[in-house]
């Protein structure tokens, strides 16, 4: 492994040039050492290392604002909390108090609210981001572990995994008037054993949930808003409804949908697989081999690509989506975990979650794809979120 770990500077000529002022960091929770690693991907190093609270998990960005959230899921001083980052200065400037057991964080289009389901408490926290506050908690399934808002900011899908249950909550878009409105529960839907992972359309018409219990794929119809075109030729679509359940692998765990929103593709852990789901006609097209315990993906931007984190065989393999088959493999270090591109997927980030670091792999290369280098980490690094800014003249 030595050679991979020289001095990037020999090598940049290796990768895009970058304008000056550009700034790429990856920041990476480390749920065994209370810390968030700061990977610089402009110069492939280790920027810094953040305390937060006890055992972090879940992250993400503002789409609007230069910061990071990272939910503190431990039960020690500081933890039942989010941390917020800013990225500019690289520092935590925050902490925001959620409720028992939180594990992930989502934030809404807007930049403005964000969501965190409390495992612990059975509640959601709804987070004003602009005034750094709960505004609120709503009660939901038990044990929930995610809660997803729609692309639109009108629908709050929760997967309870104790109950096997999601429960679907109306939003009003936050303004001057409304600023402390709480989302309303509209409908909730069983049958979904050990329900973890949550996708919703671009047109925020339908969401598929990975039933992590079992061997299927919830897809719910989400109900549309009463100006919508469709919904006054249809008053069924003003409410949210059960399509169906389909057939996947054993223990599907985590979703991904293309950027063309064609198919979504489901990472089967227990049978070594994953489905590819046509969201059109809410049908399995094909399940297909892919390796031991496969546990995240992430898609191309060109949508030909589907990279698989292999978890029991260190490895990040390729799928030709195009061609339904194996396009290569590269090794990483031991148990990759979660994967994010760099901004212009140049670079693809591996957590390795047993050897508490990040593979870096270069998806371009005169040879194909590669391991470039690995970047310490902590212990238990769990997820990955990326921010680039561009520092004015």
């Amino acid at each position: 492994m030595l050679p991979m770990l020289l001095s990037l500077g020999c090598h940049r000529n290796r990768f895009p040039d970058v304008p000056a002022g550009y700034r790429e960091f990856a920041y990476v929770s480390n749920g065994a050492s209370n810390t968030v690693s700061v990977l610089d991907l402009v110069n492939l190093r280790q920027d810094r290392t953040l305390q937060v609270g006890s055992q972090p998990s879940g992250m993400a960005v503002n789409p609007n604002r230069d910061e990071v959230y990272v939910v503190n899921t431990g039960t020690s001083a500081g933890s039942g909390s989010v941390s917020v980052i800013d990225t500019t200065a690289n520092r935590v400037v925050a902490t925001i108090p959620v409720h028992k057991l939180p594990y992930l964080i989502d934030v809404d289009p807007t930049g403005h609210r964000a969501y965190v389901a409390n495992s612990g408490s059975n509640t959601v926290s709804v987070l004003d981001l602009d005034r750094r506050r709960e505004i609120g908690v709503v009660g939901a399934g038990e044990q929930p572990g995610l809660a997803r808002i729609s692309p639109d900011s009108r629908s709050l899908v929760v997967t309870n995994r104790a109950s096997g249950s999601v429960s679907v909550f109306a939003v009003e878009p936050a303004t001057d008037h409304n600023r402390d409105s709480l989302p309303r529960l509209r409908a909730v839907f069983s049958g979904c054993p050990g329900v973890t992972d949550a996708a919703i359309l671009g047109d925020s018409s339908k969401a598929f949930v990975a039933c992590s219990g079992g061997h299927q794929v919830m897809v719910l119809s989400l109900a549309a808003a009463p100006t919508t075109w469709a919904a006054r030729q249809d008053a069924s679509l003003l409410n949210d409804h059960l399509l169906t359940l389909l057939n996947v692998g054993q223990t599907p765990v985590q979703l991904t949908l293309k950027p063309d929103g064609g198919e979504i593709f489901c990472s089967n852990f227990g049978s070594d697989s994953i489905s590819e789901i046509e969201v059109q006609t809410n049908e399995v097209g094909a399940t297909y081999a892919i390796g031991s315990k496969p546990v995240y993906s992430v898609v191309s931007a060109d949508s030909s690509t589907l990279w698989v984190s292999i978890f029991g065989s260190d490895s990040v393999n390729l799928w030709s989506i195009d061609d339904g088959k194996m396009a290569g493999s590269v090794r990483t270090g031991h148990a990759p975990d979660a994967l994010a591109f760099s901004a212009d997927q140049h670079l693809l980030l591996a957590a390795d979650a047993h050897s508490g670091d990040v593979s870096i792999l270069r998806t371009v290369d005169k040879n194909g794809p590669a391991l470039f280098t690995i970047l310490p980490a902590g212990g238990s690094p769990n997820a990955i979120v990326l921010k680039a800014m561009q520092s004015q003249p």
